[in-house]
């Protein structure tokens, strides 16, 4: 479609019906809610004209009360605007509801991405072959963690889900009734969910959202490309789960843990089984079919509900062939369309349903390797070496038990040796690999090989990959020697040819960012993916990059398939793989037609890569070292920034970022490392990328790519950085995602801390580097305005922003109290607490 008929279709599906049904929305009868609905519009436009007219939010929260209440305590205040924000955080679910309901309208099977679009262009330029041929060896995977991004409780998802129906249908009754539930129900958990509770959320997705996108995206991609003689592999399309699994950083998630998740898991898959074969029952109702598939009902069932019976995918598919030799010999092949693709959806699922991961930190395996040879061995711990150690650990005969250790030891042991136990009942699909966080050196891979032998482990018996996580520049900087070191490192290089000669390896994008800034941790990245294809490939191994992307361009998030089209020819291109967190899921797959659309735009990106000739361009050594030249100049500019003395007291007096631990979202700490002086190396990046988003400053996503495009402006460079940007879709990406970021940025809310002697001077720092890279970027695109190319991204933006301006007024009122310490601290640090919930759900990619 183009731009106008897009804002056109727009207007009519989401920012009219959003004032239709936020109309009824206003007139329902909320407990100790009344009158919200008239005040509200009162305090948007005093925080509009306010900050039109440099007014602090302490001075338009006041003229609001002034002007328009008759209240005079503090207690009476502060209940008022408890009741804004719940009032809001309601209106941000009706938007959001609106919006995901027009999402097919708003999108075409034809658009850019698309599987069909694929298809048409394959076949206009006779590369269908060549498509087939790029399937055969690619795959796209989607993995699910549980980081604490998501702030709806799963009460209010599942009103989210039905609502958005309701709005699909225009059942103005239906949507009146879940618009009264939703008033009524508690938006806020009352105790910290636990990991199984993360997890159970988003199995929740698996089973109402994944099971049918995933099967009917393989029944399209089976009926486009699918010939005689090739079908779609079953796993061109996987998904992955770390919830329950991921313990890194989080105490909670314990070896029992971990197996109710690989069991809930493999049970959902089940459910999922038998509610589809009553389906297909009532129409496969044949003599000799369904005496089979009653069978196959019953053995589902017990699999389910009885403890130890299992039940392989192999043994149901077993089943499902006879069927099908039987429809097809004595039944003319009736509805076999029905069976095959039920058999389908067994071979993509198996009994795991998503593969669930292992991830621990480098420096707590180390630990517990410390405390196994002190017990364990006749070595001395304070004399020995690093190699010495490794040496021991990968040469014992000393095979663990797990009970003769105690606390974290114990459990990460049990955990291991629960591994075989997991991958018998799930299949070896349902657990195969262990990543290691800060895995900066050979060391920290092979202590995690050393540590399967001494808990027992064959050399035959292990079939985990081991995959390291570089996510620092320091741990990118040595990636390429690591790497080479295992690959020639014996014992190792064994393992990766049992493991079929792939070696899975993850960046970090997130830590990379916060570590790096923005345009240098891109840059690194991309640069550490080139050179670790080429040390693979020199070692006859396939690589595949895990990227641990969050929602926000600070985070490797933005626009996805931009991003992964935009990857040059020297970077390994057999698999596109990245995690998808807390809000994301929700808003980016978290209804079939979204996540159909955003499965499938990841699955073409890669393949248009390697079969299109215009795709895949790569960069120019004259264009390399200009990259290079821009990332070393932001880096600088940022490194600067995080070395000034106020970068961590600002985060902790002027922001929000003490309260995300306080916050019941999600189980895992929001620091590493234990309770004292907060030191930026122990930030975890979601509270710190969230923490500049709720201050709508945004620096990850910008600082320092505005200096750097100035300085070659300075030395009369300018064009060069245009002809990038013209010549390099990733440089391209780059700046488009930059741009995300800065307009969801709106300095005005905190203006008012350029007055502040201690923080005002770091401030205004923040605010002219974003003046500059506005203005910059806007110069270096030919764009009038931020996001000009995107205006239904924009359109949306706009009105969330609308939205939540009265919330960001409320948010910053409250944290001006607690710094002049007046009145309740209590009250005005729930008052900051609960408007995060608002901020961040309306931002949808903020964290």
């Amino acid at each position: 479609m183009q731009h106008e008929e897009q804002k056109e279709k727009f207007r009519q599906l989401v920012e009219n019906k959003f004032q239709i049904y936020n109309s009824l929305f206003m007139s329902l009868p909320y407990d100790k809610m009344t009158n919200i609905g008239m005040l509200l519009p009162f305090l948007y436009e005093e925080s509009k004209t306010g900050y039109e007219q440099g007014k602090s939010p302490e001075e338009i929260v006041e003229e609001f009360f002034s002007k328009h209440t008759e209240l005079k305590t503090e207690d009476q205040k502060t209940e008022l605007l408890f009741k804004i924000i719940q009032y809001i955080e309601r209106q941000v679910v009706l938007f959001d509801s609106i919006e995901d309901a027009a999402f097919s309208e708003l999108h075409s099977e034809g658009d850019t991405g698309t599987v069909s679009q694929l298809h048409e262009r394959a076949t206009q330029e006779h590369l269908l072959d060549a498509a087939r041929e790029k399937m055969k060896d690619f795959s796209a995977k989607v993995v699910f963690t549980a980081h604490p991004t998501q702030f709806y409780p799963n009460s209010v998802q599942r009103i989210l889900h039905d609502l958005r129906t309701a709005i699909i249908n225009n059942d103005v009754s239906e949507i009146d009734s879940l618009l009264q539930q939703l008033g009524k129900t508690p938006f806020v958990n009352k105790e910290k969910p636990t990991p199984l509770d993360e997890a159970m959320s988003i199995i929740f997705y698996l089973r109402y959202v994944y099971y049918d996108t995933i099967g009917e995206l393989y029944k399209k991609l089976k009926s486009s490309f699918g010939t005689p003689d090739y079908i779609p592999a079953h796993d061109i399309v996987q998904l992955g789960f770390w919830p329950g699994g991921d313990r890194d950083g989080n105490p909670f998630v314990t070896a029992d843990i971990t197996k109710q998740v690989a069991e809930e898991l493999r049970i959902s898959i089940l459910k999922s089984y038998y509610e589809h074969l009553k389906n297909l029952r009532r129409r496969l109702s044949f003599r000799g079919v369904s005496e089979i598939l009653e069978t196959l009902s019953h053995e589902l069932y017990d699999a389910i509900f009885k403890e130890n019976i299992l039940l392989p995918a192999e043994q149901i598919i077993g089943h499902l062939e006879k069927v099908q030799e039987i429809l097809v010999t004595k039944h003319n092949s009736l509805f076999k369309n029905l069976l095959d693709d039920y058999v389908d959806r067994v071979k993509i699922f198996g009994t795991h349903f998503a593969t669930l991961d292992i991830r621990q930190d480098s420096r707590i395996h180390q630990s517990i390797i410390d405390e196994i040879i002190e017990k364990k061995s006749n070595l001395d711990l304070a004399t020995i070496s690093g190699d010495e150690k490794l040496d021991w650990l990968l040469n014992t005969e000393v095979t663990i038990d797990p009970n003769d250790f105690q606390n974290l030891t114990k459990d990460t042991l049990q955990n291991i040796i629960n591994v075989k136990e997991i991958q018998k009942r799930n299949g070896e699909r349902g657990m195969n690999r262990y990543i290691i966080s800060n895995a900066e050196h050979i060391k920290e891979v092979l202590n995690v090989y050393g540590l399967f032998r001494v808990c027992g482990y064959q050399i035959e018996d292990i079939h985990m990959d081991i995959v390291p996580l570089f996510e620092t520049m320091g741990g990118l900087d040595q990636a390429e020697s690591v790497m080479k070191e295992l690959y020639e490192f014996p014992l190792y290089r064994n393992h990766v040819a049992k493991r079929g000669n792939i070696q899975t390896i993850m960046l970090g994008f997130s830590d990379g960012t916060k570590d790096g800034g923005y345009l240098k941790a891109n840059w690194e990245i991309y640069e550490t993916k080139e050179q670790l294809s080429k040390i693979s490939a020199e070692y006859g191994v396939k690589v595949v990059f895990f990227d641990g992307r969050g929602g926000p361009p600070a985070r490797g998030g933005g626009k996805t398939h931009d991003f992964y089209a935009s990857q040059g020819k020297k970077i390994a291109n057999h698999k596109i793989e990245l995690t998808i967190q807390g809000q994301t899921i929700t808003s980016v797959f978290g209804n079939k037609a979204q996540a159909k659309f955003n499965f499938e735009q990841l699955l073409t990106a890669g393949i248009e890569n390697d079969v299109f000739q215009n795709a895949k361009k790569d960069l120019t050594e004259d264009e390399r070292e200009l990259f290079k030249e821009l990332a070393n100049i932001s880096y600088q500019k940022y490194s600067d920034l995080k070395a000034h003395p106020m970068f961590v007291p600002y985060l902790q007096k002027m922001s929000t970022l003490e309260y995300y631990g306080k916050t019941n979202i999600g189980s895992r700490p929001t620091k590493r490392g234990a309770e004292g002086e907060l030191k930026f190396e122990d930030l975890r990046a979601i509270p710190f990328v969230g923490s500049w988003s709720q201050l709508k400053q945004n620096v990850p996503g910008f600082f320092g790519f505005g200096f750097a495009l100035k300085e070659l402006q300075n030395q009369n460079r300018f064009q060069e950085v245009i002809d990038l940007y013209k010549g390099s879709d990733f440089f391209r990406t780059l700046v488009l995602n930059s741009m995300m970021s800065m307009n969801k940025s709106y300095f005005p809310l905190t203006a008012y801390m350029q007055k502040n002697e201690k923080y005002g001077a770091f401030w205004t720092i923040l605010f002219e580097e974003f003046e500059l890279s506005k203005s910059m970027m806007l110069k270096l695109t030919g764009f009038t305005m931020l996001m000009e190319e995107e205006p239904l991204s924009r359109k949306s933006v706009k009105i969330r922003e609308k939205i939540v301006l009265p919330l960001l007024s409320i948010q910053q009122y409250a944290l001006i109290k607690i710094q002049k310490e007046e009145g309740s601290r209590e009250k005005y640090e729930k008052l900051v607490m609960r408007s995060l919930f608002g901020n961040i759900n309306a931002s949808r990619n903020s964290a």
